[in-house]
């Protein structure tokens, strides 16, 4: 039983590393590097991540430069910036591309918010469901005769409070970043 628990503490913890994943790579008005994140670069055929293939720094608020270690694939990175869904136009000037980030209306703002809500909802619903797993998994071993009815009430106890308990955590991660969006 303490491995179920522990293994459900694990998915937990998982779904949370993705929430904060989803979280920066939304575009804030702030230049933000992991915007680039799920951008690939079509290199010789093989498709690969910018930050991969240049330096990514940031020179001003909302200014994100890229300077490729290779300057023929600056075409290449200004496509791929292009077709990507990040909203931003691509800045080239034969050595490196700039992406301007424009301050955000506050209509933006507030479909940015509604964004990260639904975000954290579905992080809340894959918590439940990891809870509702590990609670199927406690019933199988109670019906094998593996776990007694009191480990069963035990075992529900803790996948409750650890889903409280990320449910919480998801909870402060999304007023975080609404607090951000809403400040800038």
């Amino acid at each position: 039983m303490k491995e179920l628990i522990k293994n459900t503490e694990e998915k937990m913890n998982k779904t949370i590393g993705v929430l904060e994943r989803d979280y920066k790579s939304i575009r804030a008005g702030r230049a933000n590097a992991s915007v680039l994140d799920k951008i690939m670069v079509d290199y010789y055929g093989a498709p690969t991540p910018i930050q991969q293939m240049a330096a990514v720094s940031i020179p001003e608020p909302r200014v994100l430069m890229i300077q490729p270690w290779d300057a023929t694939t600056l075409k290449a990175i200004e496509k791929a910036i292009l077709v990507s869904d990040i909203g931003i136009n691509p800045q080239n000037d034969g050595r490196v591309i700039r992406l301007g980030f424009p301050p955000l209306t506050e209509e933006r703002r507030k479909e940015i918010v509604k964004e990260v809500k639904k975000i954290a909802e579905d992080s809340k619903v894959a918590i439940r469901n990891t809870r509702r797993d590990a609670i199927e998994k406690l019933k199988a071993l109670k019906k094998a005769n593996t776990i007694t009815e009191d480990d069963v009430a035990d075992g529900e106890k803790k996948i409750q409070n650890l889903t409280d308990k990320f449910c919480k955590e998801i909870d402060e991660l999304g007023s975080l970043k609404e607090k951000e969006i809403l400040e800038i």
